[in-house]
């Protein structure tokens, strides 16, 4: 069973470094954003898997759930930033 766990930790860690060549190279800002929050999305599932590994899911889904809403504050807050950006640049 820890195969399984530790496949599933490498095949994330894998999609992670896929986002992160998009927020490396994305042709926009917006592109980057979207890496970034994927890249989120991912940690989050990470988090999981690793408390199920280590049979402390209790925990771990409470530091996933607050990394999440972190994640949620920070993409709107840039969100709201570039549509005031581009509403003054008009």
């Amino acid at each position: 069973m820890t195969t399984f766990f530790f496949f599933v930790l490498i095949t994330l860690t894998a999609l992670m470094l896929v986002y992160f060549y998009r927020v490396v190279r994305g042709p926009s800002v917006f592109d980057r954003v979207l890496g970034l929050n994927g890249i989120s999305t991912k940690a989050i599932v990470l988090l999981v898997v690793i408390g199920t590994l280590f049979e402390r899911v209790d925990m771990f889904v409470d530091i996933s759930t607050g990394y999440a809403l972190l994640n949620l504050v920070s993409a709107l807050a840039i969100a709201k930033f570039l549509e005031e950006k581009g509403a003054s640049q008009k």
